[in-house]
């Protein structure tokens, strides 16, 4: 490992750290850049996989060739073949001119495919003969074009399981990952992580003119223990956040965890970490499933504790509506003998006249989750994508499946 040419590549690039998982993903990124093979970077969202296709890039025979990066997850299914291979004048609805596709424009340089899990199975099939074939049909053409591009492709899908369910093609999985690249999960990263947050609040402090935010020791143990289901940018915006909120400069371990919520995203990613919870498919697809059991077990609970409720003559509207606001010193475990007694007569005739309340639909809940995080955004979706985990063609076709404005 030369270990001067990777320090001087984390200065080019930014990058922070000296975990040996990372400084091995860089070391190989330089080993097989000479070598003109399609490579495949895995990791999860939020680790830096953008990072490697230009170290790749830079250090190739193609480095004075142009570099185009491409976010498959983020072109509409029905217009990405246009957007990679091109379309000729007429071939669809609204196709006005001709238009060449990236793998022309790129030709003789290098193409990154970000998010290339999220492809459709019809744009595999093409994808996968320019990579053996070096050819290509635009949309609506007859002729066959040839192109000298070197893809580099990037997925945080767990590609065996994307395969086994027939999401992904074999044949091209092999094609695309002779050589892989693995980046490592932020909390794989030890030290880096302080390393890292140190970085992103004295470029707060410099940008913004402001002392900048230190962490104590116990907060730079809880800050190492936390398993950062975001990621480097999660770490980011905490960083950002506390820079900028903050009254103190010196940040306790009591006032970092109020910036590091105990979420559905984490409670999954440590399942998964621990090997509790099998991957499946995309990480959109893995929180969608961990979130669907969450709903399905407190409606099952709710409606378990409203029927202990009527067995012994307790209206559970009732009790709902008597209950005092919880606070930090309200009784948490009376009897249900007790809870009984609570009410009077006229609560129980009350009762009668309240409808029984069901839990919201599945459907229901992702679509305030969708509409919130777009509020919170101002309804910029690339932001709302990635605070949901999921890509911005799955938010595109959601927002469409609920009409939302």
């Amino acid at each position: 490992m030369d270990e001067k040419r990777i320090k001087q590549v984390k200065l080019k690039y930014g990058i922070v750290g000296n975990a040996p998982a990372l400084l091995r993903a860089i070391d190989i990124a330089l080993r097989i850049a000479p070598v003109d093979l399609s490579v495949l970077i895995t990791g999860e969202n939020g680790v830096g996989k953008e990072n490697f296709p230009r170290i790749i890039h830079d250090n190739s025979l193609r480095k004075t060739k142009k570099y185009f990066a491409v976010n498959c997850g983020a072109i509409p299914e029905g217009t990405i073949d246009s957007e990679l291979f091109g379309h000729e004048k007429g071939a669809f609805t609204g196709a006005i001119d001709k238009r060449e596709g990236y793998f022309s424009v790129a030709d003789g340089g290098t193409l990154f495919l970000d998010e290339v899990g999220e492809l459709p199975l019809a744009t595999q099939a093409r994808l996968l003969r320019v990579l053996e074939t070096g050819e290509f049909i635009p949309v609506g053409a007859s002729q066959v074009k040839k192109t000298n591009v070197r893809i580099v492709a990037a997925t945080n899908v767990d590609m065996q399981e994307a395969i086994r369910r027939g999401k992904f093609r074999e044949d091209l999985y092999y094609r695309l990952g002779g050589i892989t690249i693995g980046v490592p999960p932020l909390r794989e990263r030890g030290d880096d992580i302080v390393l890292l947050f140190r970085k992103f609040a004295l470029d707060m402090a410099e940008r913004y003119k402001m002392p900048a935010v230190r962490l104590t020791d116990e907060a730079q143990q809880q800050l190492k223990a936390y398993p950062w289901p975001g990621n480097v940018r999660q770490l980011k915006n905490v960083a950002e956040t506390l820079s900028v909120t903050s009254d103190e400069r010196e940040i306790s371990a009591e006032t970092l965890r109020e910036f590091l919520p105990v979420t559905t995203r984490n409670t999954h990613t440590q399942m998964i970490a621990k090997g509790t919870a099998a991957p499946d498919g995309s990480r959109y697809e893995q929180e969608r499933e961990i979130i669907f059991k969450i709903l399905f077990a407190l409606q099952r609970d709710v409606e378990q504790l409203k029927e202990a409720l009527r067995a012994t003559g307790v209206d559970p509207a009732t009790m709902a509506r008597a209950l005092p606001a919880p606070t930090a010193t309200t009784a948490v475990s009376p009897t249900l003998a007790d809870a009984k007694h609570t009410f009077s007569d006229a609560d129980v005739a009350e009762a009668e006249e309240i409808k029984d309340t069901t839990a919201p639909t599945i459907e229901e809940v992702t679509e305030e989750l969708i509409r919130e995080a777009l509020r919170r955004h101002a309804g910029h979706r690339r932001a709302a994508a990635e605070e949901l985990g999921i890509s911005e063609r799955t938010l595109y076709r959601k927002i469409n499946e609920y009409g939302i404005e």
